[in-house]
């Protein structure tokens, strides 16, 4: 009996080619292939062999499947397409940072980088066409949302920087961040089942220690992700402890007010004891007063915090300008004093619109 959702193992012999609308393979499961093979006559464990070829080794076409015989990868052609992406163009910054375009299956383009330190390299990832959200300071949320990224196509921009840590670095990929277009909690399913393959010893095998999911907060999904048991690490872009002000910067947060955040970073607490960080850009005229850093500083107290305050990106309007450096300063001070730990970040690949809030598609 076949399954819902599962193409029938039995090759259409009357219709054009063209005519059949093939199933992307990498939705199929390692048994769903397995059964596949078994209902076509084969051995199972030409499933495994495929599934192998699709995530461990990434593989982009059938042809290169070069364990299978022929007439085995022509059924494949016959029966799946492998919508794997294309780096349309890669741009690399002065300061060795990398933006790449990339072209989905249907002609749609994101972005993803490649930050590199002396220590390490870090993939930032995009989970969405667009942006399901409207934080104003950010230009991808001035792009429409077109839709969700597929575990693949997310999965895919990680194999294809990791392929370039190793050509440009000498060195694998050693972290990722889902800091890229989109907001990740509002594609949740989808970016667990990437982070599943991106960490499993079946796919790239990364330590879900070296992820971590950015959100500007959605408190539902943070508790869903309690609950989830996740092992990755949490960031929420914050950028003000005061409601109206962030209201004002980050429209939704009418909806998702931050009491009700709070409330859900507590219960992540409570349930992972896995530290909070914070992503806090410090604006001019905006959020830089010291009443400002003391909301702050009192919205970080209910558990163990770190704050990054992040070198603000322009986005060619000037409505946002970058605070002074002693605004800065005021914030550190009082962060150290109250024992929370505070990094100042600056900006990687502003140059090629790579830095954080400018991937736009500008490429």
């Amino acid at each position: 009996m076949e399954k819902a959702g599962f193409l029938s193992p039995v090759i259409p012999t009357f219709k054009k080619m063209e005519e059949i609308k093939k199933k992307d393979i990498r939705a199929l499961t390692r048994e769903q292939l397995r059964e596949f093979f078994v209902s076509n006559g084969d051995k199972a464990f030409r499933g495994n062999q495929v599934y192998e070829w699709l995530w461990q080794k990434a593989a982009y076409s059938f042809d290169v499947m070069t364990n299978l015989s022929k007439e085995t990868r022509e059924m494949l052609e016959a029966n799946f397409v492998i919508n794997h992406i294309k780096v349309d163009q890669m741009q690399r910054s002065s300061d060795g940072t990398i933006k790449n375009a990339v072209r989905l299956h249907d002609d749609l383009i994101v972005e993803s980088v490649l930050i590199p330190t002396k220590s390490r390299t870090t993939a930032c990832v995009s989970s969405q066409v667009g942006c399901s959200l409207d934080c104003r300071f950010c230009a991808t949320s001035r792009l429409k949302r077109m839709r969700n990224l597929n575990p693949d196509e997310i999965y895919d921009q990680v194999v294809a920087i990791d392929n370039e840590s190793r050509l440009y670095f000498e060195r694998p990929l050693s972290n990722i961040v889902f800091m890229g277009m989109g907001e990740p909690l509002m594609n949740y399913n989808n970016v667990l089942k990437a982070i599943d393959k991106i960490t499993s010893p079946d796919g790239l095998g990364m330590s879900p220690k070296r992820i971590t999911v950015s959100t500007s907060g959605v408190p539902k999904l943070i508790r869903k992700m309690a609950d989830d048991e996740v092992k990755f690490k949490l960031a929420v872009s914050l950028h003000s402890a005061v409601d109206e002000i962030r209201t004002s910067i980050m429209p939704f947060n009418a909806k998702f007010t931050l009491s009700d955040l709070r409330e859900s970073l507590q219960y992540w607490y409570e349930k992972t004891r896995s530290r909070i960080t914070y992503e806090y850009v410090v604006w001019d005229g905006i959020n830089d007063t010291q009443k400002d850093v003391d909301a702050l500083v009192e919205f970080c107290r209910f558990a163990p915090s770190k704050v990054n305050l992040i070198e603000y990106n322009p986005i060619d309007d000037g409505e946002f300008k970058q605070a002074s450096n002693a605004a800065i300063d005021r914030y550190v001070n009082s962060l150290e004093k109250n024992n929370i730990v505070v990094t100042v970040r600056r900006s990687r690949g502003k140059d090629i619109d790579a830095a954080c809030g400018q991937l736009a598609n500008k490429s």
